[in-house]
C-alpha cells in the first residue's frame, strides 16, 4: 500500500542498534509497515487543558474503586506536551508508521457542535511532526473515550450516538485528512460494548446485557456512517480500516459441548462485528443465542446493514492471547468464570453465553497480565481471516506484552521476555505471509508505558520505559531489538 511505504534510502544506524544484525528469515514484503501504537487517554495527559472536557474514561478513573490504586489518565505519559520528543524517539527507532488515537473531547468537548481549534491544532502539529520525520501517521477516531455528555444522553446503547460519531469523523477528516493517508474508525468495539456495558470493568461501567448488544449494533452503525463521511471527504487514495480484537477461540476438549461453547463465544466475541461489517448480516446463531436479551428486529432498522457493510480497505487485527473455553461443569459457579482475561466482575461480558467457562492454557508462558503466550494463535487468526475473506488486506494493529520491567543500576531496562514474545509473534506473521495471507504491517503495542485502563499504571506494555515521576523515557532492550528488525526488514538470526 503506497501510503505506508517506508522512507527511501537507508537511515544511519544509531547507538541503540545491535551490531551484526542479519535477517535469518525471508525479508518482509517491500513497503511492509513497521509501527507502534498508542491511545489518547493512555498517553496524552493534559486532561483539562485547551478546552478538553471529561470523557467516560475520565469519569470512570475518578470514581473510587474503579481503577487500581486510584490511578487516572490526567497526566499519563504527558505525550500532549512531549510529542516532539516522542516523535524524535520514533525516528531514532526507525518506525515507518505511528498509530495514534484522537481524543474526541479534545476536539469536540460535548460530542456535538463546532470543534475547538486548539484541540485540532494539537493533532495538526503531531501529524506534521510525524511527516517531517518520515513516519506515516495512522489515525484512529475512537479508542474508547466517548464524551461524557454523550454518555449522559444514553451513550452507545442510544442510536443518536452513531450520528454524533459521523459528525466528529467529518471534523477530523476536514482538519487533517489532507495529510493522514490511513484512518481507523474504531479500535476494539467489542471492549466498548461488552466490557463497558456488560461486565462493567471498563468505562462507563454499566452492567446491562441488553445495553451491551445495543451498543454493539450502534458501534457498528457508527463505523459505517464514518466510512460514508470519510469517503466523501478524504482524498481518493486514503485507506479506511476497522480494528477488531478478534478472539482466537479454542474449545478445551474435542467434545461436542465444548465445541458448542466455542461457537457461542465466537459469535458474541467476533462475528457480532465481522458478520455485519464484512458479510452484511448478523449471524443467525448469534441472533438466536441473544433473542431473549434484545429484540433485533426493533434494533436493526432498514438500511443499517447496508451502511455498516460499506467496503473497507483493510482490517486491523489486535492479538495478545488465545481464548480457551468449555461448557460448564456443576461446580463452575461464581464470578471467576467471567474473568476471561479482562478483569474480574460479577457480570459477564459474554451476553447470551454467560455460562461458558474460560481457561488459561496449560504449559504456556504467561505475561504480567497472566495472559498465555501463544504465537500460534496469531498465525491461526490471520490464516482464518485469509480463508474467509481472501480479498481483504490485513494489518496487525496491536500486539505486545506486559512484563515487570525495572531500571537497572546502570540505567538500562532489559526485557528478554518481551523480545522473545515479539520474536515469536513476528515469526507467526512471517509464516502467515508465506502461507498467502495479505498482511500489510505490524504495530507493536505499545510505544510507551502508559495508563493501562482499569489496571492503572501497574502494567507496563511499552517498548519505551516511562518514569512517571520525571517523565523520562528509556528505550528498553526490546525497543533496540525492534529497531534492528525494522532496519533489516526481517527477523534476526540466533545470537
Amino acid at each position: 500500500m503506497t501510503a505506508l511505504q517506508p522512507e527511501t534510502g537507508v537511515r544511519p544506524r544509531t547507538a541503540t542498534a545491535a551490531a551484526g544484525h542479519t535477517a535469518a528469515t525471508a525479508p518482509f514484503p517491500t513497503g511492509f509497515a513497521w509501527g507502534a501504537a498508542t491511545a489518547a487517554y493512555q498517553v496524552e495527559g493534559a486532561a483539562a487543558e485547551d478546552g478538553r472536557t471529561p470523557s467516560i474514561w475520565d469519569t470512570f478513573a475518578h470514581t473510587p474503586g474503579r481503577v487500581r490504586n486510584g490511578d487516572t489518565g490526567d497526566i499519563a505519559a504527558d505525550h500532549y506536551h512531549r510529542f516532539r520528543d516522542d516523535v524524535a524517539l520514533m525516528r531514532e527507532l526507525g518506525l515507518t508508521a505511528y498509530r495514534f488515537s484522537i481524543s474526541w473531547t479534545r476536539v469536540q468537548p460535548t460530542g456535538r457542535g463546532p470543534a475547538v481549534e486548539r484541540g485540532l491544532d494539537f493533532y495538526r502539529r503531531l501529524t506534521d511532526e510525524l511527516l517531517a520525520a518520515g513516519i506515516t501517521p495512522v489515525a484512529t477516531l475512537y479508542h474508547w473515550d466517548l464524551p461524557q455528555d454523550l454518555e449522559d444522553a444514553g451513550g452507545w446503547p442510544t442510536r443518536a450516538t452513531a450520528e454524533r460519531f459521523a459528525d466528529y469523523a467529518a471534523i477530523m477528516a476536514g482538519a487533517i485528512g489532507d495529510r493522514v493517508p490511513m484512518w481507523t474508525t474504531m479500535n476494539e468495539p467489542w471492549c466498548s460494548a461488552f466490557l463497558g456495558y456488560g461486565s462493567g470493568v471498563h468505562a462507563p461501567g454499566r452492567t446491562d446485557p441488553a445495553a451491551s448488544l445495543r451498543a454493539a449494533h450502534h458501534l457498528n452503525l457508527a463505523h459505517g456512517r464514518a466510512v460514508e463521511v470519510l469517503r466523501d471527504t478524504l482524498p481518493s487514495d486514503a485507506r479506511l480500516s476497522l480494528t477488531l480484537n478478534l478472539h482466537q477461540v479454542r474449545p478445551l476438549t474435542s467434545g461436542a459441548a465444548d465445541a458448542e461453547a466455542a461457537r457461542r463465544i465466537d459469535a458474541v466475541g467476533n462475528r457480532v462485528f465481522t458478520g455485519p461489517v464484512l458479510d452484511g448480516a448478523y449471524p443467525e446463531d448469534l441472533l438466536a443465542d441473544t433473542a431473549r436479551v434484545v429484540d433485533w428486529g426493533e434494533l436493526v432498522r432498514d438500511g443499517d446493514l447496508a451502511t455498516i457493510s460499506h467496503p473497507i480497505d483493510l482490517l486491523g487485527v489486535n492479538y495478545y492471547t488465545p481464548t480457551v473455553v468449555s461448557a460448564p461443569e456443576a461446580e463452575d459457579t461464581g464470578r471467576e468464570r467471567f474473568h476471561g482475561g479482562h478483569g474480574a466482575s460479577d457480570h459477564s461480558p459474554w451476553t447470551g453465553s454467560e455460562d461458558v467457562v474460560f481457561h488459561l492454557p496449560e504449559r504456556l508462558g504467561r505475561t504480567a497480565m497472566d495472559w498465555a503466550i501463544d504465537p500460534d494463535g496469531l498465525y491461526e487468526l490471520l490464516m482464518g481471516l485469509h480463508r474467509e475473506h481472501p480479498g481483504l488486506p490485513l494489518m496487525v494493529t496491536e500486539n505486545g506484552a506486559a512484563f515487570d520491567d525495572y531500571v537497572s543500576p546502570e540505567g538500562r531496562v532489559d526485557d528478554p521476555e518481551r523480545i522473545a514474545y515479539l520474536h515469536g509473534h513476528l515469526a507467526a506473521v512471517r509464516r502467515a505471509l508465506d502461507a498467502g495471507a495479505d498482511v500489510r504491517g505490524y504495530f507493536l503495542w505499545s510505544l510507551l508505558d502508559n495508563f493501562e485502563w482499569a489496571y492503572g499504571y501497574s502494567k507496563r506494555f511499552g517498548a519505551v520505559y516511562v518514569d512517571y515521576a520525571t517523565q523520562r523515557r528509556i528505550p528498553k532492550a526490546s525497543a533496540h531489538w525492534y529497531a534492528d528488525v525494522i532496519r533489516a526488514n526481517g527477523l534476526p538470526g540466533p545470537a
